[in-house]
């Protein structure tokens, strides 16, 4: 499975990372409360409601959502696309960092914030491959990403760093 980042809307358009964070922010709003508004919005990204509406601006500019202002956001088709994709890296990546490399949820959440902008579909495709791979029932009905986390609590036990 290929993720890709870019949104077809004639011609390919990159978002930035905010962009990004407040597409997913909406998508997941809608799915709690079905009427995202501004403070909703601003309360999950810990921004300003300034800061909301100039985003907003902005993504009803590119298209990507229905609103005006003192009313709650919709997301467009070609923003549910883009919405979908952000959420679908965000969670390939936390998958990745728990079930694999046996990180906290905290921890993993986190990461996968700051991961999901940086990384390009190639390397998210990657990703959910190895995830695949690594669950996978290996030698002796072991699991790779089991060892993995087992090498790591050894190393952790010798004092080595994980």
């Amino acid at each position: 499975m290929v993720v890709e980042c870019m949104v077809d809307m004639g011609k390919e358009q990159k978002l930035s990372a905010s962009l990004e964070d407040y597409l997913e922010a909406i998508y997941n709003l809608s799915r709690w409360s079905r009427v995202p508004r501004s403070k909703d919005i601003a309360e999950q990204l810990g921004v300003s409601r300034a800061s909301v509406t100039g985003a907003m601006r902005l993504l009803k500019g590119k298209g990507m959502i229905h609103y005006e202002p003192y009313d709650h956001a919709t997301l467009t088709k070609a923003g549910q696309a883009a919405a979908r994709d952000v959420v679908t890296k965000h969670n390939i990546l936390k998958s990745f960092f728990i079930d694999v490399l046996g990180l906290s949820a905290d921890v993993a959440q986190q990461a996968a914030c700051r991961a999901e902008h940086a990384l390009g579909p190639k390397v998210i495709a990657q990703f959910l491959a190895f995830i695949e791979f690594a669950s996978r029932d290996k030698r002796n009905g072991y699991r790779l990403a089991d060892e993995f986390r087992d090498f790591c609590a050894e190393r952790a036990g010798r004092g080595g760093a994980t």
